[in-house]
């Protein structure tokens, strides 16, 4: 019975401690179901049955990764450790190596937020320490600070933390990011996005097109095309909190400078700087000068055409026809 070919099939280089667990793993876009004879020799030598695998890398395999890289003396002398790691975005990672190409897939763009089962990464991703020398164990940091000082050769922690930054690992084509470190691997980042330096990226989130970010777009919440995230402000995200839907922003949004949202907005709609709207949020719906409608927050997602303002005397969230256009400002974009 024949085994059906992985939905990806990828080879990587990485990073272990001393105890020989894996830290992390970087997957080359060109090693990411690199062709078709190397594919089919893979699920030969490394016995696949289908599923979620993480093996080393089969000698037969290695022979023809040398052509594909076209520079088998150098591949040869790596002293790094090689991995091997064939997926299914149905099914959930069951290792360090399989969470690491899942991320990458996420950002070299060949899968979208949400559409892959990411379920209990936090649970197998390591937390780890990023230095100028490369990922480190934390519980390993005191006797390599030590040894550095000794050397007079200091070391810089950027961060200990489950996720690098994205722009060590994946450079999406056609974007301008202003702070890397504020960019989390596993970040979709679409043709034409623009992140300036308070704009924060999570992993399995991100921009399907043309966007402005200068603020937080959280882990599952995904911006539409030629939308703007104003300076500070911050969309709900479902890690922590309680909150179980998934935030999104349809194109030509606005969401002004700190705002926060709590729903899926549909197509140009526009969100006042200040404002802060949670599913409960009680609004008055504002159809004409004579008919006015309380409803919640939660009633008016996904609909399309929308401004929600704070009525500055009374203080109550309303909700309105949107009759302005978000355009972005091309110089900003086009150049990309």
């Amino acid at each position: 019975m024949s085994v059906k070919e992985p939905e990806y099939l990828a080879i990587g280089v990485g990073t272990k401690n001393l105890q020989g667990q894996w830290l992390e793993v970087f997957f080359p876009k060109t090693l990411i179901n690199p062709n078709k004879e190397l594919v089919e020799k893979a699920i030969k030598y490394s016995q696949y049955k289908g599923g979620n695998i993480s093996c080393p890398v089969p000698q037969e395999v290695m022979k023809d990764l040398e052509k594909v890289l076209n520079n088998a003396a150098y591949l040869r002398g790596v002293s790094s450790p090689m991995i091997m790691v064939m997926v299914d975005s149905t099914a959930p990672p069951d290792d360090v190596p399989q969470a690491y190409l899942k991320l990458h897939l996420l950002s070299h763009r060949f899968k979208k937020p949400n559409e892959q089962n990411l379920d209990g990464i936090f649970s197998i991703l390591p937390t780890v320490a990023w230095t100028s020398i490369g990922p480190k164990d934390p519980n390993e940091l005191d006797q390599i600070l030590f040894n550095s000082r000794l050397a007079q050769d200091y070391i810089s922690i950027f961060s200990i933390d489950k996720f690098p930054k994205l722009t060590d690992y994946v450079i999406p084509e056609g974007i301008r990011i202003a702070d890397s470190h504020r960019i989390r691997l596993g970040a979709y980042i679409g043709e034409g996005t623009t992140v300036m330096h308070e704009g924060f990226i999570n992993f399995n989130a991100g921009t399907l097109g043309p966007a402005m970010i200068e603020g937080r777009v959280s882990a599952g919440v995904v911006i539409g095309a030629n939308s703007d995230l104003g300076g500070g402000c911050s969309t709900m995200g479902t890690l922590s909190g309680g909150n179980d839907v998934k935030i999104s922003v349809g194109e030509d949004c606005l969401l002004g400078a700190n705002s926060g949202l709590g729903i899926p907005l549909g197509n140009r709609c526009i969100v006042e700087a200040g404002l802060y709207i949670t599913a409960g949020t009680k609004v008055e719906l504002i159809k004409s000068k004579d008919e006015i409608k309380e409803v919640k927050a939660s009633e008016l997602a996904f609909k399309d055409d929308l401004l929600f303002i704070r009525n500055s005397l009374t203080g109550t969230v309303q909700c309105r026809q949107n009759t302005k256009s978000v355009n972005l400002n091309e110089d900003l974009h086009s150049n990309n």
